[in-house]
């Protein structure tokens, strides 16, 4: 079972956002950490390696400067290789971008299952990994609460707001995770010994045999216009009651026009 889980890395997000002031997008400049929501795919792949009749879990990245910290922690657990895009002409990219540039990694990897979080914590559009699935011709399952792969089919437990679905498919396939889904396991010292160890492949764009004019700033569908900072929080009124206080809470609500 070969298992490839997307792995964002993302400024620390303990510290204050950075953004660059010509084109309002975040500054992804020095040590990078991985997204907390990818951990979750990465546990998930080790688990399904580990319950199945071997095979391995490979990472794949899109990052600047050719950054490799937040891969580090993954390596260490238990992931055996990764794959790191790292080009200039990738800035800049929207989501469906990257998605190009992930399936084309994928497509190198020949990878038989894909997992990613559901969404990042730097971006939240949730549509990343819809697109590879889409590019690749795969199915693709979201929300992913629990997965299994049996009789060479993917099965899995899909939250939804009612409760969950039970859904099969075919392999290969593209799956997201919930976070909470498993529990992410810790960095031993010996992994981490070890990670430092394993293969980490740096490709670019032309490796990739991708048009440059379809990613970065040049093939974005999408553009910042503007960034402003939310309006501060006024404080709350505080009703107290003198016999009135039933009146003055329906006018506010009518106010509010939710009455």
């Amino acid at each position: 079972m070969r298992v490839a889980v997307c792995v964002k890395q993302i400024p620390d997000t303990a510290d204050p956002p950075v953004l660059d002031p010509q084109h309002h997008t975040l500054v992804r400049e020095g040590k990078l950490i991985m997204d907390e929501s990818d951990s979750y795919g990465v546990e998930m792949g080790l688990q399904l390696v580990e319950a199945g009749e071997g095979g391995e879990v490979s990472l794949i990245s899109m990052a600047p400067n050719g950054e490799t910290n937040g891969l580090r922690t993954a390596l260490a657990i238990g992931a055996s290789r990764a794959v790191v895009v790292s080009d200039p002409l990738l800035a800049g990219s929207d989501a469906l971008g990257t998605a190009k540039v992930l399936a084309a990694v994928i497509g190198r990897l020949g990878a038989d299952l894909v997992i990613a979080g559901t969404e990042s914590t730097d971006g939240y559009t949730g549509t990343t990994p819809v697109q590879v699935a889409e590019l690749l011709g795969w199915p693709s399952v979201s929300f992913a609460e629990h997965v299994e792969i049996s009789d060479g089919l993917l099965r899995v437990r899909r939250q939804t707001e009612a409760g969950h679905d039970e859904i099969t498919c075919p392999l290969p396939a593209v799956v997201t995770v919930t976070s909470g889904a498993v529990e992410p396991r810790y960095p031993s010292f010996k992994g981490i010994a070890a990670a430092k160890s394993k293969p980490v492949e740096q490709v670019t764009v032309a490796d990739l045999g991708l048009d440059p004019s379809q990613v970065g700033f040049s093939g974005a569908r999408q553009q910042v216009i503007s960034v402003e900072f939310a309006d501060a929080r006024r404080a709350g009124e505080i009703i107290v009651d003198q016999g009135d206080a039933h009146e003055r809470l329906i006018s506010f609500l009518e106010q509010l026009k939710v009455l």
